[in-house]
């Protein structure tokens, strides 16, 4: 049920995607904190160029710019899997192990394999600070995204500066806690924006 998407090179895409029905899963601060992550591995295997992000209670935003081998459509594909592969297992509903290496990068995942280790610890970390904070259940439905997700075409300088700005004041727009951390702007997070070109 994928849309038809048009992929242009060398260009940068809006992207919004939500937690199905719209629950609000990133309130946990374990979970963002997971989102980041695999953001991070997304970014560091499929080699794009990440400009804004954001989490938000139920969705989030990026804006990005895809490189030759893996168009936005391919990215989402991953960073969406994979999450919901890591959050499910935090809740004890998936089977042991974030990622399978040789099927994501090909004969060439050796070569990845310190990012994909790193990963994994933190995945644990993250699954430990869940087990203690909910030592016996937790109040979260499995997880799952909404179908699809939408994408915009940033079709010039000043488009590509609104949607940047968007991102930036979502959490205000949104009613966030006042210094919500989970925006590209906070500078803990800085490896993981690229400047503007």
């Amino acid at each position: 049920n994928s849309q038809k998407r048009i992929y242009f090179e060398d260009a940068c895409y809006f992207i919004t995607n939500k937690a199905f029905n719209n629950f609000p899963y990133f309130k946990e601060k374990v979970f963002c904190d997971l989102f980041v992550e695999n953001l991070r591995l997304c970014k560091q295997l499929k080699q794009f160029r990440l400009y804004g992000w954001v989490i938000l209670y139920d969705h989030f935003h990026l804006l990005i710019q895809p490189n030759d081998w893996w168009n936005c459509s391919k990215i989402m594909q991953f960073l969406k899997r994979h999450f919901t592969r890591d959050i499910n297992w935090i809740f004890g509903h998936a089977p042991e192990g974030a990622i399978r290496e040789s099927r994501l990068l090909g004969g060439d995942y050796k070569k990845f394999q310190p990012i994909i280790d790193e990963h994994d610890n933190k995945l644990k970390m993250l699954k430990s600070k869940f087990q203690q904070k909910y030592p016996n259940n937790h109040p979260f439905p499995q997880f799952r995204w909404q179908k699809s997700f939408y994408d915009h075409y940033t079709r010039n300088e000043n488009d590509f500066g609104y949607h940047m700005e968007y991102i930036e004041y979502n959490p205000i727009k949104h009613n966030m806690p006042n210094g919500w951390p989970y925006v590209f702007t906070n500078p803990t997070f800085e490896d993981l924006a690229d400047e503007c070109l």
